[in-house]
């Protein structure tokens, strides 16, 4: 079962979901504080499990309504993720992946994990 770390940092907070073997699945940008952290977990949460899947590194590319997952490639020719809630902010974005099966399978395993995880702080 994932979980949701929630950490301070020199200049606020932010979580990172991981999945049942400890690796990092998704990352939050940093809030002003924790009670705005806590309502960015409870927004992926809630956004992951419906949202669909915009795949950007296609062209002409289907827009998707919000909650979605956009997944495009970065500078270094990586795939990665965003998740936007409803209203269009990104609420967590991934790693870079070599691959998109690879970058496909860490959507699956955020979609999998947010629903029901545990939200515990670390120091």
């Amino acid at each position: 079962m994932g979980k949701f770390v929630i950490r301070k940092t020199k200049t606020g907070t932010k979580f990172d979901l991981k999945a049942g073997n400890g690796e990092v699945i998704a990352t939050s940008e940093v809030y002003a504080s924790e009670a705005a952290c806590r309502g960015g977990v409870a927004s992926v949460s809630k956004n992951a499990p419906v949202a669909n899947v915009e795949d950007q590194t296609v062209e002409g590319y289907q827009v998707q309504k919000h909650p979605k997952f956009e997944i495009y490639t970065d500078k270094a020719g990586e795939f990665r993720f965003r998740l936007k809630a409803t209203n269009g902010q990104i609420i967590a974005v991934s790693e870079g992946y070599k691959s998109m099966a690879g970058c496909l399978n860490g959507v699956e395993s955020v979609k999998k994990n947010a629903a029901d995880a545990e939200v515990v702080e670390e120091e």
